[in-house]
């Protein structure tokens, strides 16, 4: 049999994927490697002085026809650079050639963008037919006679890996010049020892065929055709064929740049549209998985979202654009940083959905979206979930029971004119909220409503291996729900968040209402000092009572309502005060005769973190104290 071929491609052999290794493969190659002399065969000859066969000419021209038509098909066939390189060398070896060298431009220049310089080839791939006795055995008796008669060991493909195009040099000119020229070519000559490198050499007589690569707008390339001793020559018409293999390989490697752009493109816009990590907020753990639905098709319109509220809460949020476009990615950008903007302010999940209603019929009449949104209390242990024609979440009990929320599924965003309704329900700790995009449990294979059943039970089974009194990890979780999805379920993209609920013990909480008046501080500071005493935090207190003073002190002047201060102790110490006044405070730096203005400069050189937040109601100022020991 032949080994066909021996790859260079870049620093990794070809040769090494083990699909093109099979026995079959290489018989077929053998066989095609003995049929290589009468493929496309030499020019029929009479006795001396006759007139050449024109019935064998006309037989000539159509194997030279078919093999270019096939050949040019495997090379279209190929979408990846690697793909239509390899399509080349295959269809070249052993038909049209013994051997083959594909250098490329590197960097490959994209689209329109100017190429940079200098002008530097690198050998992308090089492919040659060896014959060996333990390969042709199993060949027969009359495929062995028609086989090439090659020397195994001769070198028959001598290349550097790197070559520098000089302006001016005869290499560039034969490149600029574009048609296929002859090895023995006075331009070749010269040509082809700085395109292999100057202490290389290839065998003289027609038995080379140099043929630049031009894409649409410049040369990116050079294929260096070699054939044996023992191979007819080539001819003038071979230098068509190669002229033909070369404009189709430059056209495909063109298209392959310009694709591998625009998934570069479609990586980016994904990696920037979806969060690269999850917040870590109090009384909740998080994961997600987003999958793309093909991977011709990296971005879609899913997205999901975790955003920390004020008050230890969390906002949930998942969603999904219709289309699978870089339109609907866009799209979904846009969704997705209104729904962290209305966040933001405190809205509640009925209202988010309302606004970002408005947002999708501004962007156009055409825009749809399903969206999801839920706001998790882990202090009350509550969610609030608004939906708006989106499949409705799963909330796994600690216990392995798997049930499907009843929440109004409301109409899809973009629709407008329609109210979207809220529930509130108990969110125990211990149990794992699933929020997911309708492409993991809808496909051609099944409906939406036999998705979510058989999503149902793949939580509850999970749940069932870690015993009632555990729940399952949330990473393992997130695979296992995935590992679901059969050959044909992948019709649309996937978007996936798990919240496991811990939340916040009632004895971690102290909460107290002040009456806005100039006693409020002192009274502020004798509560938290008490609070502080039970859970042995002693050594926080002159500074959580000198912050929590500066802060009561600052909401009083505003407050018209009793003022609320709240306690938090989990990892940290946090520390929350409202009011009813929206003006939110900001951080300046006091002048030497000043008597106001420092409360928030010793806030931010104490705390480790604080922030202010506007709701509805008002504000929230909070900061937080590390919690030693």
């Amino acid at each position: 049999m032949t080994e066909h071929p021996t790859s260079h491609e870049g620093r990794q052999p070809l040769a090494a994927r083990p699909q093109e290794r099979t026995r079959p493969r290489q018989r077929d190659a053998a066989v095609a490697a003995a049929a290589a002399a009468t493929a496309i065969p030499a020019p029929a000859k009479g006795p001396a002085g006759a007139a050449p066969d024109p019935q064998a000419a006309t037989r000539r021209e159509g194997d030279r026809l078919r093999f270019v038509g096939a050949a040019t098909r495997r090379i279209a066939r190929g979408i990846d650079l690697d793909e239509i390189v390899l399509g080349l060398c295959r269809a070249s070896v052993p038909t049209f050639s013994d051997a083959i060298l594909v250098y490329l431009r590197d960097p490959l220049p994209v689209g329109d963008e100017r190429p940079v310089n200098p002008f530097v080839l690198r050998l992308r791939r090089s492919d040659r037919l060896r014959l060996t006795d333990e390969e042709t055995e199993s060949l027969s008796e009359t495929e062995r006679l028609r086989l090439p008669a090659l020397d195994p060991q001769a070198d028959l493909m001598p290349a550097a890996e790197l070559c520098e195009v000089r302006p001016g040099s005869a290499l560039a000119e034969v490149l600029r010049g574009v048609r296929p020229v002859f090895g023995d070519s006075a331009a070749a000559r010269v040509a082809l020892p700085e395109l292999l490198g100057a202490d290389r050499s290839v065998p003289s007589g027609h038995r080379v065929v140099l043929a630049p690569l031009r894409g649409r707008r410049r040369v990116i390339g050079a294929a260096v055709f070699l054939r044996g001793a023992e191979r007819p020559a080539f001819e003038a018409n071979d230098l068509l064929v190669a002229a033909q293999l070369a404009t189709h390989t430059a056209l495909g490697i063109d298209k392959a740049v310009l694709y591998g752009r625009e998934a570069y493109i479609a990586d980016e816009l994904q990696r920037t549209m979806l969060p690269d990590s999850l917040p870590q907020p109090t009384g909740v753990k998080l994961a997600s998985r987003y999958l793309p639905a093909a991977e011709t098709a990296r971005v879609g319109g899913d997205w999901y979202d975790a955003i920390p509220l004020p008050g230890s809460r969390v906002a949930l949020v998942v969603g999904d654009v219709m289309g699978h476009s870089m339109t609907s990615a866009a799209i979904m950008g846009q969704l997705r940083t209104t729904a962290q903007t209305l966040a933001g302010l405190d809205l509640p999940p009925q209202e988010v959905l309302h606004h970002l209603d408005e947002q999708a019929q501004r962007l156009g009449s055409d825009r749809m979206a399903t969206c999801l949104y839920a706001v998790y209390d882990p202090v009350a242990h509550r969610i609030t979930v608004a939906n708006a024609g989106h499949p409705p979440p799963v909330l796994l009990h600690l216990g392995g029971r798997a049930e499907v929320l009843r929440v109004p599924p409301g109409a899809p965003i973009g629709v407008g004119g329609v109210d979207f309704e809220a529930v509130e329900l108990d969110a125990p700790a211990g149990a794992t909220l699933l929020l997911y995009t309708d492409g993991l449990v809808e496909s051609r294979l099944r409906d939406v409503w036999t998705g979510i059943e058989m999503l149902r039970e793949r939580l509850a089974a999970t749940a069932r291996l870690t015993g009632p009194d555990h729940s399952p990890p949330l990473e393992a979780l997130c695979d296992d729900v995935l590992d679901m999805l059969g050959p044909g379920d992948r019709d649309d993209d996937i978007a996936l968040l798990a919240a496991r609920f811990d939340g916040i013990a009632p004895s971690d909480v102290a909460y107290w209402f002040l009456d806005p008046d100039d006693s409020a501080p002192g009274r502020a500071r004798r509560l938290a000092r008490r609070a502080l005493s039970r859970w042995g935090l002693d050594d926080l207190s002159d500074s959580v009572e000198l912050l929590i003073s500066e802060v009561v002190t600052n909401a009083v002047r505003y407050a018209e309502r009793p003022v609320t201060l709240r306690l938090l102790r989990t990892e940290t110490l946090r520390c929350e005060v409202g009011d009813d006044s929206p003006q939110l405070p900001r951080q300046r730096r006091a002048k030497d005769m000043d008597e106001n203005g420092r409360g928030l400069f010793l806030v931010n050189r104490l705390a480790r973190r604080w922030g202010a937040t506007r709701l509805s109601t008002g504000k929230v100022v909070w900061f937080e104290m590390p919690v030693r020991g």
